[in-house]
């Protein structure tokens, strides 16, 4: 169910808006934190699929995604990130061993490979908060997922899912690495959008 902040029934519409998911005069208003505001039955039928506005993507409730089993361990190092010379940074370590893929894949009941993948982050205030909201989005099995592989064209492997890491600790932002001042904040827009949030 959604969250609102205002719901006026009896079937009259707040205002002249049209509702962006039937494209008629909004009736019986729910009003989302996000502040966009939809019919209400035509939301409830939206959130039965999935729980998320469907203007700005906001996620209402949690949200688990399709990753394989997996691990995710990480260890600090003196080595400093360009940009971040005040600190260590922090080595994150992603594992997957080979399986077969379930309901939830592309194509359930082939194999995928074993990969393993390497990311950076600052060993600073806001690197340990990034930290822990990946921590959080791989604890839901939102971080990677199994497809197409986007750098590669091979199906059936394990893949990233939106969420960006930066795998190289220099190089900038076409290597996947250091510096790129405005990293952290976008990597947490990006778990914001998949419902990983500080206060989730």
């Amino acid at each position: 169910m959604a969250t609102i902040l205002n719901n006026h029934s009896g079937g009259v519409p707040n205002s002249m808006e049209d509702c962006a998911i039937c494209l008629d005069t909004v009736h019986e208003r729910k009003t989302l934190k996000c502040c966009h505001s939809f019919c209400s039955t035509c939301i409830d039928s939206v959130f039965k699929l999935k729980p998320a506005c469907p203007i700005c993507n906001t996620y209402y409730g949690e949200y688990t995604g399709t990753q394989p089993e997996g691990s995710m361990t990480h260890m600090r190092s003196w080595q400093r990130l360009p940009g971040f010379e005040h600190c260590g940074s922090i080595v994150i370590q992603y594992t997957f061993p080979a399986g077969i893929q379930g309901p939830e894949h592309p194509n359930p009941g082939k194999r995928y490979g074993s990969t393993s993948r390497t990311a950076f982050l600052p060993d600073s205030e806001e690197g340990e908060k990034v930290l822990k909201l990946l921590r959080k989005a791989f604890d839901r099995r939102l971080v990677f997922t199994v497809g197409r592989s986007v750098t590669t064209g091979l199906n059936n492997v394990i893949t990233w899912n939106d969420i960006h890491h930066k795998t190289n600790i220099d190089g900038g932002p076409q290597s996947f690495g250091y510096p790129d001042p405005d990293y952290l904040s976008r990597v947490q827009e990006e778990l914001c959008l998949k419902g990983v949030t500080p206060d989730d």
